[in-house]
């Protein structure tokens, strides 16, 4: 399947779900916020939210600071 994650194209054989797309990413779904096609997908909805060709996703990484 052919996404958009971050600006890049990406090819994913695996993972129609958000959750399962990260899992293939090696993202811990735990430490990122998601948006796809400019929603932000709710924490517990990750495992069901259904990708689909050419989705534009947006990862963003949580980041720790003082």
């Amino acid at each position: 399947m052919k996404l958009k994650i971050n600006g890049n194209d990406t090819e994913i054989t695996d993972g129609l779900t958000v959750t399962g797309m990260l899992g293939s990413l090696g993202i811990d779904p735990n430490r990122v916020a998601v948006e796809v096609n400019l929603k932000v997908i709710k924490r517990c909805d990750l495992g069901e939210h259904q990708l689909n060709e050419g989705d534009a996703i947006e990862i963003v990484n949580f980041v720790g600071g003082g």
